[in-house]
């Protein structure tokens, strides 16, 4: 009979405990959903806004590079154009010094420097963006123009890259701006995790003879890649919508030109400049069409992200993380 009478009071404790998580339940996926509604919204409203140029151009949008206000002709082309070769050609920079100095961090350099240059680093990232464009006028954009451009065109000037007119501002300098800007997410996300790849994968790799530069890249970066990507992906992302820095320095020439020297355009520089100045309806619903063209971009750059990190890391772990 005890053992009858105990199996009430069990059942009793556990039915509000049930109870909760199905409420907890219920408002985490309501929470869940209210994004993922959210994201339609957003996508719905700006395909509504931008419907008057989507009708009036349709695929000709994205396959002309003409952006004539006055005469109410538009084309995405140019913006397309600046806003992948900067992201581009940023990544090509940030990659290599961002993640070599989370390896330093990580793995080289002496205890009592790494939390001073990991405050740094953090410092760095958290600088409004409009204070790099400012640098970027003053500071970067006429040592381009004096010193680095006509270097480069007597060099390099057999290339398309490098040839031109040294006008400072342009493809160069915003590439440069942006590569300054991701360079503190993808160190301060490499560096994370780096250290939380396990010590016995260093100490396993050292006793089997290992060098120090050995251990960290096939114990260390080939168990952590997977993260390393991600870090990657965080500075794509930072690059590819960021918008005062770049609008200051790139020249807001919306053309598609080969060399770097040149000044170019992009989806957000053109939105922050020219949705104010927008007079006509078809104008204002190019500039929006733009904006969710960069949406697009956004969200296919980053599924094809994540395709990759499922190969490098595999579906399993790119779950798990």
């Amino acid at each position: 009979m005890a053992v009858v009478a105990a199996v009430p009071r069990v059942e009793a404790q556990a039915a509000p405990r049930n109870l909760g998580d199905q409420v907890l339940r219920l408002v985490l996926r309501a929470a869940a959903l209210t994004l993922v509604l959210l994201v339609l919204a957003m996508v719905v409203s700006m395909v509504r806004a931008s419907w008057p140029a989507m009708r009036a151009f349709g695929w000709r949008f994205l396959a002309t590079s003409t952006w004539d206000p006055v005469a109410e002709q538009f084309g995405a082309i140019p913006f397309v154009y600046g806003t992948l070769l900067s992201s581009l050609l940023a990544l090509l920079i940030a990659v290599p010094l961002g993640i070599g100095a989370a390896i330093y961090l990580a793995e080289l350099a002496p205890a009592w420097i790494r939390p001073p240059i990991a405050f740094l680093v953090e410092l760095v990232a958290a600088v409004p963006s409009v204070i790099y464009g400012l640098w970027g006028i003053f500071v970067l954009a006429p040592l381009l123009r004096v010193w680095v451009q006509p270097a480069l065109g007597k060099t390099l000037g057999f290339l398309p890259l490098f040839q031109g007119p040294p006008y400072g501002v342009g493809m160069l300098a915003a590439g440069i701006i942006l590569a300054i800007m991701v360079v503190p997410y993808i160190t301060a996300v490499s560096r994370e995790v780096l250290l939380a790849v396990p010590t016995s994968q260093r100490e396993a790799a050292l006793a089997l003879g290992a060098t120090r530069w050995e251990t960290t890249r096939i114990a260390v970066l080939r168990y952590g890649r997977s993260g390393l990507v991600g870090a990657i992906l965080l500075g794509l992302g930072r690059a590819l919508g960021e918008t005062m820095a770049v609008t200051m320095v790139i020249g807001n020439r919306p053309e598609v030109a080969v060399s770097l020297f040149a000044p170019g355009y992009t989806m957000a520089s053109v939105v922050a400049n020219e949705f104010a100045e927008a007079t006509s309806d078809l104008y204002l619903a190019a500039l929006i069409e733009i904006g969710l063209l960069l949406f697009v971009v956004t969200v296919i750059v980053n599924a094809l992200a994540r395709l990759l990190v499922w190969s490098v890391g595999g579906p399993v772990k790119a779950v798990r993380e």
